[in-house]
């Protein structure tokens, strides 16, 4: 939450600078270009970086420290106001997805149509590039359901403001459009949400993406496959860990649960959800089952999963910015809302699954499930289907 700050002074012909940068080769290549220099002729030291990843990778606010630095003639420092960042920041992009489906024996899918649109974040740098590009290997063609005729779409999206990093990036929308659609056929299906979810992804396999037509985020990695048993595996201890099998819905309370892979991560979340009168949400506990392969620093890891829950919990109930006249109408937290602790969920239990793949992973994997798992729980308490984020307006 620490505003964009860094200290820069120029002298000689030359520029030194101190910033919390993520990319201190971008920091070189704007300053040299926005004070006529060479990239030589910019030094950055890189300072403890803390929160903000992403945002951290672009070098606007250290460019302006610069800049100033010069025309002054003496060491700058900048620190953004909220209203700047907030203002000014580099955004998450707006996504639609269309799915629908034919569906057959005990409710499964024949037949799968799925379509998204979203401003790419190679926008940023090129305004003809509307198409998702490497991000649609996020979630939307790495799809590990074995169905006979899949087809999947995507169009063009016009960039309107600045494109950025968000934790997890497009398997934010991708995990919500799918785990949603797949929480739909097992309602319609009428069948219990765990076992449906089991049977859509199948048997145990290891799954040929470049074989079926489809491509992953990176270059398949023959250390990192995706594995459907390990999937599985996740959903089955998410379910057992948090008394599926036994809590049955009821008083506008209910349990949901989604699963999906991504950093080479695989991940299952049951989250337990009451909804009260006016829409309130509260979030009496959440249970997340994960499989990152080999694990160095467990508490680590927990720490980074109960963040995730908390983020998560945000970007599915609350945490909106809106557009007016090209400018953000929120400017500070009393506007652009993230969760309180009597908003955050009151209880996170991570479940780290015993592995020996190769470490994957642990930043970004637990974001995406977060809200379909909670849309799911609020069907199931409610009967009111949420497709669209934030969730608050539609359960007033």
């Amino acid at each position: 939450m620490e505003p964009p700050a860094a200290v820069a002074e120029f002298k000689n012909g030359k520029v030194e600078i101190w910033a919390a940068t993520q990319n201190p080769q971008a920091v070189q290549d704007t300053v040299a270009k926005a004070l006529n220099i060479g990239k030589d002729d910019v030094i950055c030291h890189v300072t403890l970086l803390g929160g903000g990843f992403g945002r951290k990778s672009k070098p606007d606010y250290v460019a302006e420290a610069a800049l100033l630095s010069k025309q002054v003639g003496k060491p700058v420092k900048i620190v953004w106001s909220r209203e700047d960042d907030v203002h000014f920041d580099y955004f998450h992009s707006p996504a639609a997805m269309y799915l629908k489906a034919v569906v057959g024996q005990k409710g499964l899918p024949s037949a799968w149509l799925q379509r998204s649109a979203f401003p790419p974040i190679a926008s940023q740098n090129n305004l003809e590039e509307q198409y998702g590009g490497f991000q649609l290997g996020m979630g939307w063609t790495d799809i590990p359901y074995p169905m006979a005729n899949l087809r999947v779409e995507n169009g063009p999206a016009q960039a309107h403001f600045r494109i950025g990093w968000l934790r997890s990036v497009s398997n934010i929308y991708h995990a919500f459009a799918v785990q949603s659609f797949t929480d739909e056929l097992a309602a319609a299906a009428g069948r219990d949400r765990v076992e449906y979810l089991l049977d859509i992804i199948g048997q145990p396999r290891v799954i040929d993406f470049a074989k079926e037509g489809l491509k992953q985020a990176a270059p398949p990695n023959p250390k990192f496959p995706f594995d459907t048993h390990r999937l599985r595996n996740v959903i089955d201890v998410a379910a057992q860990k948090s008394g599926w099998a036994n809590k049955k819905a009821g008083g506008g309370r209910a349990l949901g649960i989604a699963a999906h892979r991504s950093f080479l991560t695989y991940v299952a979340v049951v989250a337990d959800v009451e909804v009260g009168q006016g829409g309130a949400v509260r979030i009496p506990r959440i249970d997340i089952a994960l499989d990152p392969g080999l694990v160095v620093d467990p508490d680590r890891v927990r720490a980074q999963f109960e963040g995730a829950a908390v983020f998560g919990a945000g970007i599915a109930l609350m945490s909106e910015l809106t557009v007016s006249g090209g400018r953000m109408q929120q400017s500070n937290f009393n506007g652009y809302r993230v969760p309180r602790i009597h908003e955050a969920p009151v209880e996170t239990h991570v479940h780290i699954v015993p592995s020996d793949a190769p470490p994957a992973g642990v930043g970004e994997p637990g974001v995406p499930p977060i809200a379909p798992a909670l849309c799911s729980a609020i069907f199931a308490a409610t009967g009111k289907r949420m497709r669209e984020l934030p969730i608050a307006k539609q359960l007033a």
